[in-house]
């Protein structure tokens, strides 16, 4: 992961850059760098391809860019977006894509396009979405979700012909899925490249399809999966199940389920970070006497002593008792704020009380009011405070 480049400095670009410039500078930087233009040069055109693929892949998806911001590689590896391993190195795709536009269809400088039409190719990633409480995510918890995906049909074992039967290579395309035209350009000779019409670019034919599939390998199927939802999961991250997306294609990999995550809020709880916020209420005769009181964390209830002389919104530590970090050994912590709670609806018993009392106090007893009017009264002298 240390050797891996900024994905931003792949491409040439600041941390922030928009949709449009993250997609210009990935066919500026796909031109410059396509194999077929450096015929000396394939192997580091192709490694730097792979880079390059890699880093648009990121960056030109909202939420995987989101993960890669603020975790970077890290979050690749362990959030869920993206294993770019199985990286093929095979550009055509991609040189067609830049070029097609100009030449019709699918063009290539020299030598043919490498693509086969019959090359295993990965399964599609499907995305679900699922809801937790707070405690939840606070705890961690194995959720059953069912999903809906396409798995490799049973009859014919993804074949798509009928069992008995094969399918048999285009005689058309021989087995490429495509066609080539060559014409002369502005640029020279250009081969430009088409889906095959026999065949319609599968590059074989199925002359008796499978009944169960009708011909297409796979079928849609729903399955139980048990997802295991790790302790310290934050709202909107996403958890990666490997191989339970799509199945591939011509014996290629299935692809994954990404499973994005919903928190729910708490009645006393609040998250930032990894640390857990409280509010609790106390009287006043609690926050000038001291007390001890019982405070809710997110593993249970603990006992707590007020100070004496408590001033009002004073927030208190409790450290380790936070929410524990992804796929480490620690913790944040909580933060208990007390609020002074000053009660209303008094008898006049009580206000007579309250009045004798408020009448043995002196500023010796308030030390912010007898700063604060020491300061007015140099103002209101002609002084300036400091």
């Amino acid at each position: 992961m240390a050797d891996k480049r900024d994905y931003y400095e792949v491409l040439g670009l600041q941390k922030g850059a928009s949709e449009d410039e993250i997609k210009k500078a990935y066919r500026k930087m796909a031109r410059e760098n396509h194999p077929d233009l450096h015929p000396d040069k394939v192997e580091e055109c192709e490694e730097k391809m792979k880079e390059i693929n890699e880093a648009y892949a990121v960056l030109s998806d909202p939420e995987k860019r989101q993960q890669y911001d603020q975790f970077g590689h890290e979050g690749m590896n362990g959030g869920g977006f993206g294993d770019f391993s199985s990286y093929s190195g095979d550009m055509s795709d991609i040189f067609n894509d830049l070029f097609g536009g100009i030449f019709g269809g699918g063009a290539s400088f020299g030598g043919g396009g490498r693509s086969n039409a019959n090359a295993p190719r990965r399964g599609r990633d499907i995305n679900y979405g699922i809801r937790i409480s707070f405690m939840e995510a606070c705890t961690g918890k194995q959720h059953e979700l069912t999903i809906s995906h396409l798995e490799n049909c049973t009859a014919c074992g993804g074949s798509g012909a009928e069992p008995g039967t094969s399918p048999q290579a285009c005689p058309d395309c021989q087995g490429r899925g495509q066609i080539r035209v060559t014409q002369q350009t502005m640029l020279g000779m250009m081969s430009s490249t088409k889906p095959c019409p026999h065949c319609g670019g599968k590059g074989t034919i199925i002359a008796s399809p499978c009944q169960k599939c009708r011909g297409a390998g796979r079928i849609k199927t729903q399955k139980r999966v048990t997802i295991n939802v790790p302790a310290g999961i934050d709202d909107g991250q996403v958890l990666r199940v490997s191989g339970e997306g799509d199945s591939g294609i011509n014996g290629g990999p299935s692809g994954n389920l990404n499973v994005s995550v919903s928190v729910g809020k708490h009645s006393l709880f609040e998250r930032k970070g990894f640390d857990v916020y409280c509010e609790i209420p106390i009287t006043f005769a609690q926050a000038v006497l001291g007390d001890e009181i019982t405070v809710p964390t997110i593993d249970g209830n603990v006992r707590f002593s007020i100070p004496e002389g408590t001033q009002n919104g004073v927030q208190h530590r409790l450290r380790g008792k936070g929410i524990k970090y992804l796929q480490q050994d620690k913790r944040g912590d909580q933060y208990v704020k007390l609020s002074i709670e000053v009660p209303k609806n008094l008898g006049k018993k009580q206000k007579d009380l309250l009045k004798a009392f408020d009448a043995t106090l002196s500023d010796t007893n308030y030390q912010k009011r007898k700063g604060f009017f020491d300061k007015l009264k140099e103002f209101l002298q002609g002084g300036e405070t400091k």
